[in-house]
């Protein structure tokens, strides 16, 4: 098994510009931003001034989860950004949020390329796939624009209106919306005896379900990828697991594959990160991955 490092290529409407003392200056679009950051230890390429005379909108923390824009420049509270993969491509509804997120995390392209070009290989001509924890949807919009018939699922009901916006602003149709605890989900989908030929999940460090369950992924994150073997077509599949999580292994996930019944699959697991005009390297968390499509 390869252990990968993998960051976005071409995703011409984001760029990392500087990251540093604990922020991350980005570009979605026409329109620059300060946010939060854990992982960006380090000290920043440009000065202070660089940044503030670059940035439309500073994200200012109230509290260790949420907190206010401080705008720097005149933009829009909404604003739209495209992805252009080779075997897929969608639009983006952003916006500023009270928890410093925008509605997309753009580390998160190179899966979508990898969803589509593996939907791309499956013989089977209505591909099933599978969004677990699916947040604004990207990685739906790319699996639908690629051909497949997908479900998204998602505890938060507000998210996955917005992952619908997103659908009809990138022209596509006929998403499965499910509001409901993922775990839950996977347990009577297993039940149910429904397949899937493709899936990822991006499971929370922490946080609740759509009825107040409880989730901790050190805990949980073992039960919820036994359940999700289960639902893998035998015959033609991959999975995608993210984790974002301050210390967590991608050997952690390794590990979990090597013991399944998919031990002919093609494993690989690694870092995701972005890459910064000014050349530093932000680890943005890690992934696991395993297929058997030629």
């Amino acid at each position: 098994m390869r252990v990968l490092l993998l960051t976005p290529e071409n995703f011409k409407d984001y760029e990392l510009i500087d990251s540093g003392n604990n922020e991350k200056l980005e570009r979605f679009g026409k329109y620059v931003t300060i946010r939060p950051e854990p992982q960006a230890l380090w000290s920043p390429i440009l000065s202070e001034k660089e940044w503030l005379s670059q940035a439309h909108v500073k994200f200012i923390p109230k509290s260790s989860s949420a907190g206010e824009w401080k705008k720097l420049k005149d933009m829009p509270d909404r604003w739209f950004i495209a992805y252009d993969g080779k075997n897929c491509s969608f639009k983006l509804r952003l916006a500023l949020t009270a928890f410093k997120h925008v509605g997309v995390f753009p580390e998160q392209a190179v899966n979508w390329d990898y969803i589509a070009n593996s939907i791309k290989k499956i013989q089977n001509p209505r591909p099933k796939f599978l969004n677990l924890f699916a947040y604004t949807g990207a990685a739906s919009l790319a699996a639908k624009s690629a051909g497949a018939d997908v479900t998204h699922v998602d505890s938060v009901k507000q998210v996955l209106s917005w992952a619908n916006d997103n659908q009809k602003l990138s022209d596509l149709s006929d998403i499965r919306w499910v509001v409901e605890d993922a775990l839950k989900f996977v347990k009577r989908e297993g039940r149910r005896g429904n397949t899937y030929h493709g899936i990822i999940m991006d499971p929370p460090a922490y946080g609740h379900g759509a009825g107040g369950e409880s989730w901790k992924l050190e805990k949980q994150l073992k039960e919820l990828i036994s359940d999700v073997m289960t639902l893998l077509e035998p015959e033609e599949h991959f999975l995608i697991i993210n984790t974002y999580s301050l210390g967590f292994s991608s050997l952690i996930l390794r590990n979990f594959f090597i013991n399944s019944s998919f031990t002919s699959s093609k494993l690989t697991s690694g870092e995701l990160y972005l890459k910064s005009k000014t050349n530093q390297e932000l680890p943005l968390g890690v992934f696991g991955r395993f297929s058997n499509l030629k």
